[in-house]
């Protein structure tokens, strides 16, 4: 039996674990705010923000503050229960080793 196959995909990569670990514990972050939080670079969240966003983990809002836009994220319903899943895999993954 393959220990890893409840484990998902989406979750992988040590970015999309960062970017949903620091969604799930704010209401909503910036982009600016997870670039500086998890030390990525813009075109490196860019693209883990776009599929997650594919996977309707997360959501995002454009807005305005004062003149310059600002990209805010947030994890949907369908998000926090993915990775709760996930983590409780982890954890029994972990328990069983």
């Amino acid at each position: 039996m393959n220990l890893l196959q409840n484990f998902n995909k989406a979750f992988e990569s040590k970015a999309r674990l960062g970017i949903m670990s620091v969604l799930m514990v704010n209401d909503e972050l910036s982009f600016n705010n997870m670039k500086e939080l998890l030390a990525l670079t813009d075109g490196n969240l860019a693209t883990h923000l776009r599929a997650l966003e594919e996977a309707n983990y997360i959501s995002f809002k454009k807005e305005f503050i004062g003149r310059k836009p600002s990209t805010v994220y947030s994890v949907t319903d369908e998000g926090k229960k993915a990775f709760n899943e996930h983590l409780n895999e982890l954890e029994k993954f972990i328990r069983g080793a």
